[in-house]
Parts: structure tokens; C-alpha cells; sequence
């Protein structure tokens, strides 16, 4: 007892599940767990100051801090209308329609831009207005639906794209600097669109419809909006170059993060920005920007300070893989990626769970690509909204609570585990994948 009592491992480990309880029940607001996550830890010295505030130097936190400008630029000029006075002609027939629309331009957005952030920062606006038009209230159950639509479209249908989402990259890196697998385009998005992407998409679009019901009212001036105002027009060009820089990224190789940043810096600047001091202070949630960086720091913690690798090792020990139960096998490898979920967020799965593939491969006889592959259903489907930060970033964007992103959360996660998995299997085996 002594010794587990001064395991190294002990109050790391303490602050962590204090700090995933916290978010998961939501006792405390999310931001106000985040600082008590960032005070507890450098309290205890669980590791440098440089990894739990490493939350605040990655890109996702400076994308969602971009995305929170570049939206109050994109309401104030009058753009986010102007989109939105397009779809509305055509999308807000019926709610069924309107939710379709949403999830699958979410989803299609993904082909050409590279970033979760991005795309939700994108399309929220849009979003937002498109509602207003079709008589939504904010607030309302209907408005809540729409905006987990584009968070749940943007962060899960996207992982059956290779360079559309964080996890995947690190699952792409690891995979490569671990074995030399290089992981291509076109059999990733044959191996996963199928059942991950429209499957998946279908279910998410009906659980949307059922437990957040609306009725949108088609709007009657729908009429072509009149000429676009001279800020109308600078921001659409700053937001055209900034797309084409997200699109071209492996060409220039700036980050998306980057780019917002520089854009989000010219529509700050005085006399050639859209948004003054106060509407920055007014429309940029730093809630949700702090909540943002302590689940980023809470995943680099845990990899650092080793608690990852020890739950991995240990779950190793536990799970049934039996390479003569190739379906049970198949199913403990995606629970242990839903384990990870819980301490290392959707982001820090793959780099744990890449590197323990070659151990999984062996005790199932699966080829290690397709051990590698099969991650991706857990990742993908959080149990709960922290698991996923561009989910997260989408409800604070739509000021959605907790609660609501928790129910359909675990809805289309019971979905995806009794309907989908069996599904998925069975396409691996058509592929001879396993």
C-alpha cells in the first residue's frame, strides 16, 4: 500500500480524473475546471509549466481564437447574412432538409479545408443567420441542434478524410515514424466514407431531427440581396485568400492556425479592420478559448507524464484479443480507443495507440495496418463532448449547454457501437482487411 500510495504516478493521476469528472458531470463551468486543472497542476509541479500551458502554443487554440474573430467580422459586415440568404431560398423547407443541409455541407466543406476549427469558425456564422432567417430562436432546442449539426458533422464525419482532422495526422505521423507505413488518400476514404462518412452521417442526421425537433419557417424575402457594401468586399477577399492559403497548405506550408491569426490581426487593425476593442471583447468568448486550451494541456500532460502509456499497458493486460475470436478482438480494440478517449482526448489517442499497434497485431494476428486503421471508430465517436475540442469549440460558438452535447453524444455513440461497428467490421472483411 505504501508503495502505490508514492507512486510517481499517483497525483498526476488524481488531478487528471478530478479534472475529466469535472467535465464530464459539469459541476464547474468548463473554463473554470480548465483553471483549476492549470492551478492544481502547477501547484504539484505534476510537469513543466512549457506542457501544461502546452495547450496555449498549439494551433488548435489559436484556430479557435481566429474563428471567434473572423465570425464577428463575418456578422458585423453583413456576409453571414448574405450566405445565408441564399440557403435559406432553398434549405429551410422542413427541418429534415435544413439539418441535411447543414450536416452534409459540414461534411463536404472537409474536402477542401484542412481544419476543423477553420470550418466551424466558417460556418457558424452562416449558420446563425440561415436560422434567424427561418424564424429559430437562439437558445432554442431547434438552434442547439443546428449548431451540434455542424460541430458533430465537422469533428466525426471528417475522420473518414486523411488530412481533415488533427487525429488523423498524428495517427498518419505515428504510423509513419513508428513503422515507415505512409498512409494514403484515396484507400483511407474508401476504407472508412463508407460506413464512418454517409452511415454515419444519416444516423447523426436523424438522432438531430429527433432530439432536437424544430420547425423552420421558409423565409419570404428571398430575393437577391442588394450590392455588396465596400467592407462587404474586403472581407470577402481577406476570407478568400485565407481559404486558398487553408487549401494550399502543403504547398506553402503555413498552418491554418497561422493564417486565421494573420487574418484574424487584420480584422483587428484600426482604420483597416471590421471589428472595434469592444466588439472584440463582446463577441470573442475567452471561455471557451481557456476550455480549449486545459483539454489540449490535459492531453499533452498525460503523454508526458507517462500516465497514457500506463493505461495503455494495462489495458493490454485486460482486453480480449484472441486472434481466434477475430470479431471480439475487433471489439476490444476499439474499446480500448474509447478508454484512452476519456484520459488523452480525441487528439491524443492515435499517438498511444499507434505506437501499442505492433503488441495488438500480435495478439490478434490482424495485419498492422489494419490494427492501426481500426482506431479511427473510437476516436471518432467521443462518449463526451470534451473528448472532441472542435465539438466543443461548435457549442461554445452556439452558446449550447453541456447537457445538450452530452445527450447526442451518447446517443449516436450507442448508435455507432450496436449498428455501426458490426457494419464496419464486416467491411474490413470485405476489403481483406482482416
Amino acid at each position: 500500500m505504501s508503495l502505490w500510495l508514492t507512486h510517481p504516478l499517483l497525483l498526476p493521476s488524481l488531478i487528471v480524473g478530478v479534472t475529466i469528472v469535472l467535465w464530464a458531470t459539469s459541476l464547474l463551468p468548463e473554463f473554470l475546471t480548465a483553471l483549476l486543472f492549470f492551478t492544481a497542476a502547477m501547484t504539484a509541479r505534476i510537469a513543466p509549466p512549457e506542457v501544461i500551458f502546452g495547450g496555449f502554443a498549439s494551433s488548435a487554440f489559436w484556430l479557435v481564437f481566429s474563428g471567434f474573430v473572423l465570425g464577428v467580422a463575418i456578422r458585423k459586415t453583413g456576409l453571414a447574412d448574405r450566405a445565408a440568404r441564399a440557403l435559406s431560398a432553398k434549405l429551410t423547407d422542413s427541418w429534415l432538409l435544413m439539418v441535411s443541409s447543414v450536416v452534409l455541407l459540414s461534411y463536404a466543406l472537409a474536402f477542401v479545408m484542412p481544419s476543423n476549427m477553420g470550418r466551424i469558425a466558417l460556418l457558424m456564422p452562416i449558420v446563425a443567420a440561415m436560422a434567424k432567417r427561418a424564424s429559430i430562436p437562439d437558445g432554442s432546442r431547434a438552434w442547439f441542434g443546428l449548431a451540434l449539426a455542424v460541430g458533430f458533422g465537422t469533428f466525426q464525419l471528417s475522420a473518414t478524410i486523411l488530412p481533415a482532422n488533427v487525429p488523423n495526422l498524428v495517427m498518419s505521423g505515428a504510423a509513419e515514424g513508428s513503422y515507415g507505413i505512409h498512409l494514403n488518400y484515396a484507400p483511407y476514404l474508401l476504407l472508412h466514407t463508407p460506413v464512418l462518412g454517409i452511415l454515419k452521417g444519416m444516423i447523426l442526421i436523424g438522432l438531430i431531427c429527433w432530439l432536437f425537433p424544430g420547425s423552420p419557417k421558409p423565409a419570404k424575402d428571398v430575393a437577391p440581396s442588394g450590392p455588396m457594401g465596400r467592407d462587404e468586399k474586403r472581407l470577402a477577399w481577406l476570407l478568400a485568400v485565407v481559404l486558398v492559403m487553408w487549401v494550399t497548405e502543403s504547398w506553402h506550408g503555413v498552418g491554418p492556425a497561422w493564417t486565421g491569426l494573420a487574418a484574424s490581426v487584420v480584422v483587428l487593425l484600426p482604420r483597416v479592420g471590421f471589428i472595434t476593442g469592444e466588439e472584440f471583447s463582446t463577441g470573442v468568448n475567452m471561455r471557451t478559448c481557456i476550455y480549449v486550451a486545459g483539454i489540449l494541456g490535459l492531453a499533452i500532460t498525460v503523454t508526458q507524464t507517462g500516465i497514457g502509456t500506463a493505461v495503455g499497458e494495462a489495458l493490454l493486460q485486460v482486453v480480449p484479443l484472441d486472434a481466434e475470436r477475430p470479431f471480439t478482438s475487433f471489439l476490444a480494440l476499439t474499446g480500448i480507443t474509447t478508454a484512452l478517449n476519456f484520459i488523452m482526448t480525441a487528439n491524443g489517442v492515435p499517438a498511444l495507440y499507434t505506437t501499442l499497434a505492433q503488441s495488438f497485431s500480435d495478439a490478434t494476428g490482424f495485419p498492422l495496418l489494419s490494427v492501426i486503421m481500426i482506431q479511427v471508430l473510437g476516436y471518432s465517436t467521443p462518449l463526451l463532448p470534451y473528448q472532441a475540442s472542435p465539438i466543443v469549440v461548435a457549442m461554445g460558438l452556439g452558446k449550447v449547454p453541456a447537457r445538450a452535447g452530452m445527450v447526442l453524444c451518447l446517443w449516436l455513440a450507442i448508435a455507432t457501437y450496436l449498428v455501426l461497428l458490426p457494419l464496419d467490421y464486416l467491411w474490413f472483411n470485405l476489403l481483406g482487411q482482416l
